[in-house]
């Protein structure tokens, strides 16, 4: 899975780090960042509704691109 975050729209709400807490985290400014390594072993469902808790939608999934 892939999780991209943009830090022009992030408002720094925390909602994604309340929900998905071993996957989100926030800078010392309060924005959204990724936890290293957090994707890996992310639960799919609990990073979706961490997207849509996003007061903003700062926050798109993709599917990771077929190896080979």
């Amino acid at each position: 899975m892939q999780i991209s975050i943009d830090h022009h729209t992030c408002i720094g709400s925390g909602q994604c780090v309340l929900t998905a807490p071993g996957v989100f985290t926030q800078d010392d400014d309060g924005y959204s960042q990724l936890v290293p390594g957090g994707t890996a072993t992310a639960a799919r469902q609990q990073v979706q509704e961490a997207a849509l808790s996003c007061p903003v939608q700062a926050i798109a999934l993709g599917d990771e691109p077929p190896e080979g």
